[in-house]
């Protein structure tokens, strides 16, 4: 038996179930929209301004898919006993992920416009803002409380450890990067590197650097959190 055919298949189908829903929520609503006369040229930007409600239903899924493993849950939030060492990490989680947020919002994000304009994408340059700004509640909702709980929960909280287990700690982390990167293809290919390596990389070495999960957690929220802020400031109040 191979190291990863020996990686549990309930972890396996976890992983696979975020990007699969939003392909299945894409493609449907392509469908439905296609048999209420919506025009076909006018189907991928209305869809693409679904995208907050799509991820508010993939994340909330995905979430309940996970409390259904509520040991192996329960084990990914088993968080130190040493106070000191929990608020420690929880600290830096904070500031690695401010610090990402303006490194993404002053680099990476006009990078990955020239990098889609100038070499090409599935998605056009620029694309995403405005359908996550279109609709700040939502957006809020998938993006603040439902992300940063059940990607960090399943991506590193469970992931990781078990993938560990198996495969060694560099390929997992490879591993865990390239799947959380995964999760994001709707936002294009550059987008979905870009994600998967930089900010998969930086949670998964606080997860490994603090041993629990609330720091790749206070990480993600803090990046989620100003990336909602940006997109409330640059796009339509709604």
């Amino acid at each position: 038996m191979t190291a990863f055919a020996a990686v549990p298949t309930t972890l396996w189908l976890l992983l696979a179930a975020g990007p699969f829903l939003f392909l299945a929520a894409f493609v449907g609503l392509s469908v439905w929209m296609s048999g209420h006369g919506v025009a076909p040229a006018q189907i991928p930007d209305r869809v693409t301004a679904r995208l907050p409600h799509i991820l508010t239903g993939v994340l909330v899924v995905v979430g309940l898919l996970l409390a259904s493993q509520s040991a192996v849950v329960g084990h990914a939030w088993r968080l130190p006993t040493d106070r000191g060492w929990l608020v420690a990490g929880t600290l830096a989680g904070l500031v690695a992920g401010l610090a990402l947020a303006v490194v993404y919002l002053r680099v990476l994000e006009p990078g990955l416009a020239r990098l889609q304009s100038l070499v090409g994408d599935y998605v056009p340059p620029g694309s995403v803002l405005p359908a996550v700004s279109g609709n700040l509640r939502w957006f809020f909702v998938a993006n603040v409380l439902l992300a940063p709980l059940v990607e960090e929960t399943l991506y590193r909280g469970v992931a990781l450890p078990v993938l560990t287990a198996h495969l060694g700690p560099a390929t997992a982390v490879v591993m865990s990067c390239l799947l959380f990167g995964l999760l994001h293809w709707a936002g294009g290919l550059w987008y979905m590197l870009l994600t998967g390596l930089v900010g998969g990389g930086v949670f998964a070495a606080l997860f490994l650097w603090s041993g629990h999960v609330a720091a790749p957690y206070a990480a993600h929220l803090a990046l989620n959190l100003v990336e909602w802020g940006h997109a409330a400031w640059r796009g339509p109040r709604r």
